[in-house]
């Protein structure tokens, strides 16, 4: 079995592997391509400027429901999977507002 190991080095994420065993289905590859998706979406034109703001903030301190939203994007996204040919990025997106979810 391979372990996954996540460290916090100064704001990146690192993966340390060991390879006694290979993951069958090719884990490791698809949790950096969900966190290289993760950290692009902090440049992305929903991202406010210098402020590192996302909408999910906005959401949060207006309403207190950050779940909620996550939620209700998870679901929007699973409803829509692969309507605009673009499968692989709606389930990252789905991806990414599950771990954001498990923040709230």
């Amino acid at each position: 079995m391979k372990l996954l190991i996540m460290v916090c080095v100064l704001g990146d994420i690192v993966i340390i592997s060991t390879t006694s065993t290979p993951f069958k289905y090719n884990e490791e590859e698809i949790v950096k391509e969900l966190l290289e998706y993760i950290r692009g979406t902090y440049k992305k034109h929903y991202a406010a400027n210098d402020q590192n703001l996302q909408t999910l903030d906005f959401i949060e301190a207006a309403h207190n429901d950050g779940e909620a939203c996550c939620r209700d994007n998870i679901m929007k996204y699973v409803s829509r999977y692969d309507k605009k040919g673009a499968a692989r990025r709606d389930i990252l997106k789905i991806l990414h507002y599950a771990v954001l979810l498990m923040h709230f």
